[in-house]
């Protein structure tokens, strides 16, 4: 039996997998069992091959990750779950680790915190991105200041794309990622910039489109 900690990807954009790959196969320790793109598939996956980890967007469709991991621990498998998400609200995060997540790694900061974490997690640490730490201090010490500030730079190039009128399929096939993602982030951002409304979100990008190219 191999002494490598077996790992599953349950991500539902092909191009976020690869990239995981390409680092944890960086690490001689790590091992991937399986690459799953549905809630689904990554319980039968999951079932299958009883990963020492799995790594969980919580956008998956069919069924998303907090679906999964329900059905997880229904089923008494044991894995560890890393969520992996665009989600930064501190509900999300509660939910996440409330629900028995070991890990809560954000898809921006993957590259550079992936490995850290199946390590922390493997160990029996929880671990959470610096990042989310960091915006969730930021958030609390500063109320009510929803600016551009507050986006992340995925989330300003969401917002640069919707100022020029394209669509969530358009802007997701610019960005090489899902229109689930887009819709979650059109939602993060209207949430931290306080917008109401269909339109709201092309009013402001339009309103503050000299900010936003500077940003």
């Amino acid at each position: 039996m191999s002494d490598k900690i077996q790992i599953l990807v349950a991500d539902d954009h092909p191009i976020v997998r690869q990239g995981l790959r390409l680092t944890i196969d960086s690490d001689d320790g790590l091992e991937i069992v399986c690459e799953t793109g549905d809630g689904q598939e990554t319980l039968a996956a999951a079932s299958k091959f009883q990963p020492q980890i799995i790594i969980l967007d919580i956008d998956l469709p069919e069924m998303d990750g907090f679906q999964v991991m329900d059905a997880l621990r229904r089923e008494k498998i044991e894995s560890k779950v890393i969520f992996l998400t665009v989600h930064r609200e501190e509900s999300f995060m509660r939910k996440a680790l409330g629900l028995g997540g070991a890990g809560y790694v954000l898809k921006d900061c993957a590259v550079t915190d992936i490995l850290a974490a199946i390590r922390a997690v493997s160990e029996g640490l929880p671990f959470i991105s610096p990042a989310m730490t960091s915006y969730l201090i930021k958030a609390k010490s500063s109320p009510g200041r929803d600016t551009l500030a507050s986006l992340t730079p995925a989330e300003r190039r969401v917002l640069r794309l919707v100022a020029q009128y394209k669509t969530t399929q358009e802007i997701a096939e610019t960005l090489c990622v899902s229109p689930r993602t887009i819709e979650s982030h059109r939602s993060t951002i209207t949430q931290k910039l306080g917008l109401r409304g269909s339109h709201s979100l092309m009013r402001y990008a339009l309103q503050h489109l000299e900010e936003i190219e500077r940003s």
